[in-house]
């Protein structure tokens, strides 16, 4: 047993050395680093810049406007799923996005550091717009691309791993780092370098590799050719269902234009408030884009599961509008019911743990900062070295260990360690509510606290308790979150990756814009240590539905019901 027990893990340390060493996995690190770096410069680091232009805070709140680019993106991924790009297409079915995105960024950096803030302000807006779409945009053939190209070597547990550790190390390039590297050389400067970046990135793009097979092959008008073979759905039918899908994304989109016209036109005074847009629509746009067409998909795999309204023959080809409409059937509705027809009732599991396991996460964030200097009274320069320094380097290191255990354990056993001590570290920051005696204790007694008080100018105690608990809190952060993102992208299908996996990721925002509200109010009532306690229990439980998720796998594994090309890779095992 002893001997067995050796040889697996030979064999899984074997795994781990041959995906690293992939070409894929190379460039899935490349990828992930073009997909952080906007995001952290759009986001984060360009009200820097624009505070130290002198542009005012009314002005500045129509740039989190393109917040929504990444919040909604979900709304054009069939685009970017089922249509071919003449002449780029001979890039790759991904790619032929995936690369003119990273040169288009790259040239609005460049672009946008030529520019004046303050005096050309329109300009600057209109590029930063269309770079939070490029930059969406790129983000869901990435993840396409990674679910695509996943095989028996560079697995889709592997990918997504070092996908989130070029996420994590383009945060901190972006970030913390271009906000030292401006004090220095000035941010024109600074956004002109980083676009360098993203032009190097996207030319080295061109040699990434495609996907074999089917998977790289253009499947829409085999597809649409496949909707009238006999034993598929009847037209008339697909076509009513279409409608009342088509109508409910056509809304969503409509009022998300409605809403950035407003912003950009009208009078500060007389502008939507973005925030309260997001808590407010966001979960209705989400219901009518998701949850509505996923129960209409749902009735239609049953239709077709007992034998109703199918074809008895082959319909004739047809062309025109017919055409179009079963090519736009293809892009809105079928993702879903195949989805929903291969997971069946299992979708409502699957949903609860999409909607459970990050939730601490998702609402988080927003309170982070008002807790560590509110709450805590940290100075910036404690929270800019335990969150942003420190805290990077533990995420990291968490997804490091994340991906060894993967490939040594397994996704799922690994997805519920993930989860239970993303759970408990919610303890630490209960104490740290408190007082923090015992985080104080124990960095303490490791000698931790005597590390960090060798820190010039902010090291003492304080800060080595809070750092401690930031750590430790990223850490788990790093395990689940590369468990996480290669379970769900284990179970999309790659004919439809795009669609799937980016419907499925943007419940995130539902859970987030019904959360924060709650934990807000909650947080002025009872105080964080409630708080702390409760996300606690959430996670607990996300962690017990993670259990059952694991037992209906292993069930359908045992069945022989297993999706087959559901990206998910040969070499190691799930469990």
């Amino acid at each position: 047993m002893a001997e067995n027990a050796e040889t697996k893990k030979v064999s899984a340390w074997r795994v781990l050395g041959m995906a690293l060493g992939n070409r894929k996995t190379g460039f899935m690190l490349l990828f992930g680093f073009a997909s952080g770096l906007p995001f952290a410069l759009f986001l984060g680091t360009l009200f820097a810049w624009l505070t130290e232009a002198e542009v005012d805070l009314e002005t500045m709140g129509i740039f989190s406007l393109i917040g929504l680019a990444y919040a909604f993106q979900f709304l054009w991924s069939p685009l970017i799923d089922k249509v071919d790009i003449p002449v780029l297409r001979r890039l790759g079915r991904r790619k032929q996005w995936i690369v003119p995105m990273q040169l288009l960024l790259g040239a609005i950096l460049v672009t946008m550091s030529l520019l004046e803030p303050r005096t050309q302000l329109g300009m600057f807006s209109l590029l930063a717009g269309i770079g939070a779409l490029a930059s969406a945009t790129q983000d869901i053939a990435i993840n396409a691309w990674r679910i695509d190209v996943a095989d028996e070597v560079a697995t889709i547990d592997i990918l997504s791993t070092v996908y989130q550790m070029g996420f994590r190390l383009s945060s901190l390039v972006g970030g913390a780092l271009g906000l030292i590297i401006a004090a220095r050389i000035g941010w024109p400067e600074t956004y002109m370098l980083m676009g360098g970046m993203l032009l190097a990135v996207g030319f080295v793009g061109l040699w990434a590799p495609n996907a074999a097979g089917a998977a790289e092959l253009s499947q829409g008008d085999e597809q649409v050719r496949a909707l009238r073979k006999a034993g598929e759905l009847n037209p008339q039918i697909r076509n009513r269902a279409l409608a009342l899908v088509g109508l409910l994304w056509a809304g969503a989109i409509g009022v998300v234009l409605t809403f950035m016209v407003m912003s950009m036109t009208y009078a500060p005074e007389d502008r939507p408030n973005p925030t309260e847009f997001t808590v407010n629509i966001g979960p209705w746009i989400i219901v009518a884009t998701i949850i509505l067409p996923a129960l209409i998909a749902g009735w239609l795999a049953s239709q077709k599961k007992q034998g109703r309204h199918l074809l008895a023959d082959d319909a004739p080809a047809v062309s025109g509008g017919s055409y179009a409409l079963d090519h736009l059937y293809r892009a809105l509705v079928l993702p879903l019911v195949e989805f929903v027809g291969r997971m069946g009732w299992s979708l409502v599991l699957i949903l609860a743990v999409v909607l459970t396991y990050r939730i601490c996460d998702a609402i988080w964030g927003t309170f982070a900062y008002p807790f560590y200097l509110g709450e805590l009274q940290y100075t910036n320069d404690d929270v800019a070295f335990a969150s942003k320094f420190f805290g990077v380097g533990a995420i990291i290191a968490g997804l490091a260990l994340g991906g060894l255990l993967l490939t040594t354990i397994g996704r799922m056993a690994t997805l519920l360690i993930g989860g239970i001590l993303a759970a408990l570290t919610n303890l630490l920051y209960a104490d740290m509510a408190v007082g923090g005696h015992n985080m104080a204790a124990f960095s303490e007694a490791i000698g931790f606290t005597y590390l960090i008080s060798q820190v010039p100018g902010i090291g003492d105690a304080d800060l080595a308790k809070l750092t401690i608990t930031i750590a430790f809190e990223n850490l788990a952060i790093g395990i689940a979150g590369a468990a996480y993102v290669a379970w769900l992208s284990s179970i999309v299908s790659k004919k439809f990756s795009a669609v799937q996996y980016a419907l499925l990721s943007s419940l995130t925002l539902l859970v987030g814009t019904l959360g924060r509200g709650a934990l807000g109010e909650m947080i002025e009532n009872q105080g964080y240590f409630d708080v702390f306690i409760l996300t606690t229990w959430i996670g607990l439980a996300a962690a017990v539905l993670v259990c059952m998720e694991w037992y209906r796998e292993r069930r359908s594994r045992n069945a022989g019901i297993v999706a087959p090309e559901a990206g998910e890779g040969k070499a190691v095992p799930a469990e």
